[in-house]
């Protein structure tokens, strides 16, 4: 398993952006994921990227809005939001599961996750 540490999120004003990011400790050749968990709900995929960065898979509800990118060099997985509505408010988490060429979406395709990072949007 690898070891996953959050940086990022906070409250911003709808239409506004933030930027999530998530460092991983030792090798990074695994694919990896955003989801998020609001209040009363299930965790939904957010985003996804293989291990190599070069397919991605988004959530209809951001697709356009946000970008998922990773940097293998620096071992950190990025989430840039633009566009936040107040739906978007969540806890947002950073995954980590085994290599392959196709995005996971499900939670239970990942065995390692970040501590969690608040996203707020005021309307």
């Amino acid at each position: 398993q690898v070891q996953l540490v959050q940086s990022g999120g906070g409250l911003a004003q709808a239409g506004g952006s933030l930027r999530l990011a998530c460092a991983a400790s030792g090798r990074t050749l695994y694919n990896m994921g955003w989801f998020r968990q609001a209040p009363g709900k299930e965790r939904e995929s957010v985003a996804a990227v293989n291990w190599l960065g070069s397919t991605t898979s988004y959530a209809d509800s951001v697709k356009g809005r946000f970008t998922i990118s990773r940097d293998n060099a620096k071992n950190t997985l990025y989430l840039q939001m633009n566009g936040l509505k107040p739906e978007d408010a969540a806890v947002y988490y950073c995954a980590a599961g085994s290599g392959t060429s196709r995005p996971y979406t499900l939670p239970n395709d990942y065995h390692s996750w970040g501590q969690g990072a608040q996203v707020a949007v005021s309307s």
